[in-house]
């Protein structure tokens, strides 16, 4: 399964400027998803954070299609009357014949417009439908699967819409249909057998076959070649969702998936190789000074640390400011998010840091959703305790400081015997007595439903790790996702994540990868693996990915036990590591933020809708693809400086000075060098990207040249494949 270099991930400055080269004036972006408004997954958080870049290149032609929900429209869109006449005459005319569909803004950053459509109210129509869909499609849908036979209903509704809108336009423009998913796809298929003016486009997020078959613990990318997909589909009784999503990829006019591990994965179950790879970005809030980040770190850790007393009282019988804070988060898929392979190299962690007497202290968060009845009443006792322990040490510290503070008015030093009294030291002991616990501290925060049955509660059951003294390695299964009004942990995700010192995400089964991107622009190392978008992406651009806190677990090409021994491995050097080597790694994370803002990756989407048009309009576009040439472009450097790691660093113990100030390193001019490295996505042009052209209204053909910036300005640290010291350079040697 050799991994082809594409498009997206070769480098950034390898798309060309098309400034000139689009009419937008002309020209109306959709963009369909069953998320729209509706949060239910990843696909929300793309569509969400992606909207300002698109509405700032769109304005008034970019529309979001999505289905009507009386409580997310409550709270999240504004419904208004459309500006545009063509839009209010189609939404009328639905609107005359049974359909309730409505007009309005969605409030989040950039404000985009949104059509949403209540498929409730034309449900009567649904066996109509799926027979006309089995007549023009031959796919058939059946009566149980609520699921599919909502997407039916949304997937007709949005091609009449299209169809209406594009009939009642007076001018006709260029439109453009952007569709998430399979659950959009019925509308796309819709659009090419009707034969809709509309160039359509069909993302995948992740292959609804390889997410069921990695589930079932099956040898998934060593066997992608071998898969009899309508058997593996049919034994799994989703053929017919199998259909809708392969029908709407071999329909649109072009394919795209978000990372190169999921495109090899649909060229084999979905049997098209992606036209391009458009890797998931995020709306960057950068801090004007490095330090502002540092400090949010450090509040959001004290925050972590009270938990931690609460939790741990009685126990408490190691040293905060040596405890790390690792944590995994995401939806309960044990196998698929790494949670059994996470688990047993906390177990060699722990075994590890026991025997080398460390004083370092791990307390390693599972963040995963499950069943559950109600908040563990020993949890809650703990932070009740705590706060008790606060309450009594504020008050007494109250009537000391009164006491000082009249012996010093009277000129005369404290006798300290007389500054606490009887009843002081009753209250003290009386706080002491009870902090005295004769049970360990519990590891679930919550009464778990399935508690004999829960895969992450049997593992640590079977290695035995449950928060005794001897633990070097504490672990807290938190089944419940984070809130700020929670009682037990009152903090919302990111600033969870800000807290913490590492992310533990050594997934098998990861088409992107939201959860170590988040920790990336929050300036949080990650461990990811090279089975996941966000980790292959990373890969290609940074020369070191551990130096920059980005740590790569092969997952392609070892063994489940291998893997546990390198994930093991990096633990333990990043516990390793002195407070000053952490931040330090901290800042050079933080810079990497740049890699994922959507100001650069957006532009893969920019290239995907002129394909489209290309396609769609061959009369008004066109293009002229090249054969592939060696990849072009940059890659971070290594650091100039010593690696944080104490691995690689030139002292033999781990336990040298928290205050050493001889490592070779300006922080200052680190930051400019990869300032450097980023460069605007129009600077330079692969010789695998198409040469754009627009047709002008005589028939001829006007050429945009979009070198118009010196090759001079490229940077100079290209990866070289032969470079042996590069991470890629073994998968550079598979694919030749």
């Amino acid at each position: 399964m050799p991994l082809a270099r594409s498009l997206s991930v070769t480098s950034l400055t390898g798309l060309e400027d098309w400034d000139d080269d689009l009419d937008l004036e002309n020209s109306i972006l959709f963009e369909v998803a069953w998320e729209v408004a509706n949060k239910v997954g990843g696909i929300y958080t793309v569509i969400q954070t992606k909207a300002k870049i698109t509405t700032d290149e769109w304005g008034e032609n970019y529309f979001l299609i999505g289905p009507y929900f009386e409580n997310n429209v409550r709270t999240q869109v504004e419904l208004i009357e459309p500006p545009n006449p063509a839009m209010k005459r189609a939404l009328d005319s639905m609107n005359s014949k049974g359909c309730k569909v409505y007009f309005g803004r969605w409030l989040i950053e950039g404000s985009p417009y949104v059509i949403l459509i209540d498929i409730a109210a034309t449900a009567w129509n649904l066996d109509r439908w799926k027979t006309e869909l089995w007549d023009s499609c031959a796919i058939g849908i059946p009566w149980y699967d609520r699921e599919a036979n909502d997407a039916v209903l949304f997937g007709f509704l949005t091609a009449w819409f299209l169809g209406e809108f594009s009939a009642q336009c007076e001018e006709k423009p260029f439109i453009i249909a952007q569709f998430h998913e399979w659950l959009a796809g019925i509308g796309l298929c819709l659009c090419r057998t009707r034969k809709l003016p509309v160039a359509t486009i069909f993302t995948t997020h992740a292959t609804l076959l390889g997410r069921y078959l990695c589930a079932g613990s099956v040898d998934f990318y060593n066997n992608l070649q071998s898969f009899n997909v309508d058997k593996e589909a049919g034994d799994r009784q989703i053929y017919h969702r199998y259909c809708m999503e392969r029908a709407a990829v071999q329909c649109s006019h072009v394919f795209t998936t978000v990372s190169q591990i999921t495109a090899i994965e649909a060229e084999h179950l979905l049997k098209r190789k992606p036209d391009i790879v458009t890797p998931n970005g995020l709306n960057v809030k950068k801090f004007s000074a490095m330090h502002e980040f540092q400090n949010l770190h450090a509040q959001s850790k004290g925050r972590i640390q009270e938990f931690i007393r609460g939790h741990f009282y009685g126990h408490l019988d190691f040293n905060l400011d040596k405890t790390l804070f690792f944590f995994i988060a995401g939806r309960y898929e044990f196998s698929n998010k790494g949670a059994d392979v996470f688990l047993e190299a906390l177990a060699r962690l722990n075994y590890l840091l026991r025997v080398n007497h460390s004083d370092i202290t791990i307390v390693a968060f599972f963040i995963m959703p499950a069943r559950t009845n109600n908040f563990n009443v020993e949890t809650l006792k703990g932070q009740a305790v705590r706060k008790q322990l606060c309450d009594t040490a504020n008050t007494i510290k109250e009537k000391f400081g009164k006491k000082l503070y009249e012996s010093l008015l009277v000129g005369n030093l404290p006798d300290m015997n007389k500054m606490l009294d009887k009843e002081d030291f009753t209250m003290l002991k009386r706080a002491i007595f009870a902090t005295q616990r004769h049970s360990f501290p519990p590891i679930c925060t919550h009464n778990m439903l399935e508690d004999s049955t829960d895969a992450i509660l049997n593992t640590i059951r079977r290695i035995g790790m449950f928060n005794s003294s001897s633990d070097r390695v504490k672990v807290i299964f938190h089944p419940e996702f984070l809130s700020s009004t929670s009682p037990l942990l009152p903090m919302d995700y990111e600033e969870f994540v800000r807290g913490c010192h590492l992310g533990v995400f050594p997934s098998y089964y990861e088409p992107w990868g939201y959860t170590p991107a988040e920790c990336t622009v929050m300036g949080i190392p990650s461990v990811s693996t090279n089975l996941s978008g966000f980790g292959c992406f990373m890969e290609e651009h940074i020369a070191d990915p551990t130096a920059y806190g980005i740590y790569i677990l092969d997952r392609r090409f070892r063994s489940v036990d291998e893997s546990c021994t390198q994930l093991t491995s990096f633990l333990y050097s990043f516990s390793q590591q002195t407070r000053r080597q952490r931040i330090i790694q901290r800042n050079r994370t933080e810079r990497l933020s740049d890699l994922l803002d959507w100001k650069y990756l957006g532009r893969y989407y920019m290239y995907a809708r002129h394909m489209a048009l290309a396609k769609a309009f061959p009369d008004n576009f066109t293009y002229e693809p090249h054969e592939p040439t060696a990849a072009q472009g940059f890659r971070y450097p290594r650091p100039a400086s010593v690696p944080p790691s104490p691995s690689l660093s030139r002292h033999s113990s781990p336990h040298h000075s928290e205050t050493e100030d001889d490592e070779r390193y300006d922080e200052e001019e680190e930051a400019e060098k990869d300032r450097q490295n980023i460069k605007q996505p129009s600077v330079t042009s692969m010789g695998s990207i198409p040469e754009w052209r627009r047709r002008s209204k005589k028939g001829s053909i006007d050429v945009t040249n979009s070198n118009n910036i010196s090759n001079a300005s490229t940077p100079t640290y290209p990866s070289s494949p032969s470079d042996p010291s590069s991470p890629t350079s073994s998968l550079i040697d598979e694919r030749n």
